[in-house]
Parts: C-alpha cells; structure tokens; sequence
C-alpha cells in the first residue's frame, strides 16, 4: 500500500476535526500520516490532534491565516508520504476509504483523483436536501462525484489526492480561495498527469446546516468560477452558465410575464411545477423520506438563484474591470 500523507486545513472547526479524526482512526488500513493545518483559528484544535495521537500518525501544525489554499501548500511541504489526500474538515470518511483508493489507483494507474461525496443517514434533513442539490445531475449537471457528466472531471479539494511527483512538478496552490481547486486540478491535467474519479472512494460531507448559509457558499462558488477564467478563458462552459440563465428567467417570468399575458405566465408556473415535482420524486427515491424530498425542492432553487448570483456579480466585475 502507498504511503498516503492526510493533510486537512482547519479554521475555527475542532469538533469537524475531531469526527474526521476519529473516522480516519477506524479504517481498515491506517494512512502512513495525518498532517493538521490549523490556520490561524481563535478556535485551534491541538488538543483534538493531541486526543488521537495515540491512535493515529498525526502531526499538528498551527500557522498565521491565509485561507485554504496556501494552507495545504504548507501540508504539503511538511508530507513525507508519496501521496497527499486532502480532505476538508468536514468530512466523515467509511472505514474502508484508503482501501478503495489504492485500489483505484493501482487498476487506472492514476497520478491524481478526486472521490465523490455523500450524505450519512444520520445527517439532518437539511444537509441531505443540500447534498441532493449539490450532487443531482438536475442542479450540477452531473460535474460532480460521476464518470458520465458533463465536461472534464476536475477533482475538488473536499476529497482529492495528487502524487508526490505531481506537487513537485506542478507545485501546490497557485491561489488560496475562490476555485484554487478548479485551477489546480486543469493545471495538473494541463500537466500531462493522469487524472480521474474513483467512484467508491467517496466521503460522507456535511456540508452546511442552513440555506441561508449554503446560499452564500453557492454564491462565493459561482463567483470563484468567474475567477477562474481570469486564469483559464477556455474553462467556462455553456453548462457553468445555465444557473445564471435559470435566475434571470425566473426574475425575468416573475417580473415581466405577468404584465405581458397570464398565459406567459401560467405556462412559467407550470414549468417550475414540474421542476419542482421532478426534484422532489427523484429525492425521494434516493432518501425515502418525504421532508428531504421537500427541503431538497428549496435546496435546488438556493443553489441554481445563489451560484447564478455569483456568476453575475463577479462577471460584470470583471468585464467592467476589461
């Protein structure tokens, strides 16, 4: 098995740490060290490295803030191993993840993945409705934790692995937020490595607790989309912008369609019935549980409006910037 080096940025999040930490204790095969990079939280979480030392390989380190990004570079300067894994904190891995990972590796002879995510049973209501959002082909278009999808697989930060000979050919980190994952992952494809998904090596995510705050994190990400293209233009596609299409038609029918005709607008009532119909059977197929079926209804349209927000707060940004 290869000497996998777990690096995990943390800020202001010990008990996300800690159930992290206590999942990684459980696996079948242990990963050779588990790197701790506190960033400059008020809330550090040394004593939480220090509760599983005696259980796992980990190593704390505290440093002064500087975002997550420039927060796994400094991981990676201090791995050992010959593969870094990157998790966030709020992960909850399967006790049999570094199994499923070797294995991928070694049958698509890959130099990076990327691993998809998933809700627990135990998770709330809330959070499986928005990890529905987060990994239904209706919001995502499938981009995300699938073989079959649209566009080229990017792994993200939340659950990735690169080879040590990646980090020092192409480096770690050139931005520290705002898609650092999206230009690190075209930037190693860009690189000539083998990049792929490994579909049972997956995580459960917590993700965040409330829509209002998983509407600001869909905004940041549509805004750090934008910011990618200041560094790739090629990579935006017709897909990433469907979510700002989707917000201006429902501004644009809730707003304009009556003053034209009820018809027009009837027939938009309709569409998004049928939208909202088809979210709420197929999240029900997936949990068996009718309040995710309904909550996942309001997940949808927070992800689509908020990531379409951030899409066109930052692109007017940065054409009105030339």
């Amino acid at each position: 098995m290869r000497k996998y080096s777990v690096i995990i940025p943390v800020y202001n999040r010990p008990e996300e740490v800690d159930e992290l930490l206590e999942s990684i204790s459980h696996q079948k095969e242990l990963p050779y060290e588990v790197i701790v990079v506190d960033d400059g939280s008020v809330q550090t979480c040394r004593h939480i490295a220090e509760k599983h030392g005696d259980k796992l390989p980990v190593r704390y380190f505290f440093k002064e803030n500087s975002g997550q990004g420039f927060s796994r570079n400094f991981g990676f300067e201090q791995a050992s191993g010959d593969f870094f894994i990157i998790f966030d904190s709020d992960c909850i891995l399967p006790d049999d993840y570094f199994v499923k990972v070797e294995d991928g590796l070694s049958r698509m002879k890959l130099d990076a993945f990327g691993g998809p995510d998933r809700a627990r049973d135990d998770f709330t209501p809330i959070q499986k409705a928005i990890s529905y959002a987060m990994t239904s082909i209706v919001t995502t278009g499938g981009i995300r934790g699938r073989k079959k999808h649209a566009g080229r697989f990017h792994p993200r930060s939340f659950n990735m692995g690169i080879s040590r000979d990646i980090y020092q050919k192409v480096g770690g980190y050139a931005i520290t937020r705002m898609g650092e994952d999206i230009e690190f992952s075209i930037r190693i494809i860009r690189a000539g490595f083998m990049v792929g998904l490994i579909e049972k090596a997956f995580v459960y995510h917590k993700r965040r607790t409330s829509f209002i705050s998983f509407f600001k994190q869909l905004r940041f990400f549509g805004r750090a989309r934008i910011n990618v293209s200041r560094f790739y233009p090629d990579e935006i596609k017709l897909i990433h912008g469907l979510p700002a299409v989707f917000l201006i038609g429902e501004v644009c029918w809730l707003l304009f369609s009556p003053l034209i005709s009820l018809e027009l607008f009837y027939a938009g009532a309709i569409l998004n019935l049928i939208f909202c119909g088809f979210i709420f059977f197929d999240a029900l197929m997936k949990f068996k549980n009718i309040k995710v079926g309904l909550l996942s209804i309001i997940a949808a349209y927070v992800q689509l409006l908020a990531y379409g927000t951030g899409l066109i707060t930052e692109g007017t940004k940065k054409l009105l910037k030339g």
